[in-house]
């Protein structure tokens, strides 16, 4: 007959693995969810109808950083103000403008900022980042990304179920590929963000930013999905995108390989 030490002994040991199998069916819940852009003909598109969570995903300039960069970074910044918890950033310089991260709905209180000053030290720090379960994302801006490296960031975002994004900026704007492009990655998506003049204002002011976001990869994604683009108005106050109204009232046919999100 065992001992009420070997009972309590065994009990613990029950409970930890209970434990366990209870924080990876969260993780597993987590890794499996997705995040719709409530753009219809965008989520289409899309495996399960969003943006896969718990994953790897690249963005990359549709032309000279200096023009189209801060198109991504917002982009993505819309996106992580719809997720809850914390976000690390990555970064070799301190270029990144908090107020513009507020405007998307992004709170500069909820950024953690990570400041390597050496592009080769971004990615394992963003690495270290995504294996703590706590994080909404991870966001890191580098020049390269290695297969491999990739491949590091993804199966660590599947553990945890912190989605990651690789930001991509060349120095100065030189990309002798295109875009990344001839690159292999282990990225579940890559988005490329084209910053377009905004809509023309009854009266003198700023109108909400105009974007080109073209899915050109897509992991899982049904059939038709790959180099789809839509021009959409950029993110909101609350990070959402919007269909650019001078496209959903029919006033600009479209190219043919361009996709109205009218729904």
């Amino acid at each position: 007959m065992a001992s009420r030490a070997d009972r309590e002994r065994t009990i613990a040991d029950l409970r930890t693995q209970i434990g366990r199998l209870e924080r990876g069916s969260r993780l597993a819940a987590r890794r499996h969810t997705f995040l719709p852009f409530d753009v219809p003909d965008l989520d289409r598109r899309l495996p399960e109808g969003g943006l896969p969570l718990g994953a790897l995903h690249e963005v990359v300039p549709g032309g000279r950083a200096t023009e189209h960069g801060a198109a991504c970074v917002l982009f993505v910044s819309g996106i992580l103000a719809r997720l809850k918890g914390p976000v690390l950033w990555c970064l070799t310089s301190r270029d990144l403008f908090a107020p513009a991260l507020a405007r998307v709905g992004l709170h500069p209180d909820r950024v953690l900022y990570a400041e390597t000053w050496r592009d080769a030290e971004v990615l394992p720090v963003m690495e270290e980042g995504v294996r703590v379960p706590g994080l909404a994302g991870v966001v890191g801006e580098a020049s390269r990304v290695s297969l491999i490296a990739s491949r590091r960031l993804q199966l660590a975002a599947e553990t945890t179920g912190v989605t990651a994004f690789v930001l991509r900026r060349w120095r100065k704007d030189a990309d002798p590929i295109g875009n990344g492009a001839g690159e292999g990655s282990a990225a579940v998506t890559r988005w490329r963000v084209t910053a377009l003049p905004s809509a023309a204002l009854p009266t003198p002011g700023l109108g909400r930013p105009c974007w080109r976001v073209e899915l050109t990869r897509c992991r899982g994604a049904p059939a038709g999905s790959d180099l789809c683009g839509w021009t959409l108005e950029g993110c909101d106050e609350a990070g959402r995108l919007g269909l650019s109204a001078h496209l959903a009232d029919g006033s600009r046919p479209q190219a043919p390989e361009e996709h109205a999100a009218a729904g």
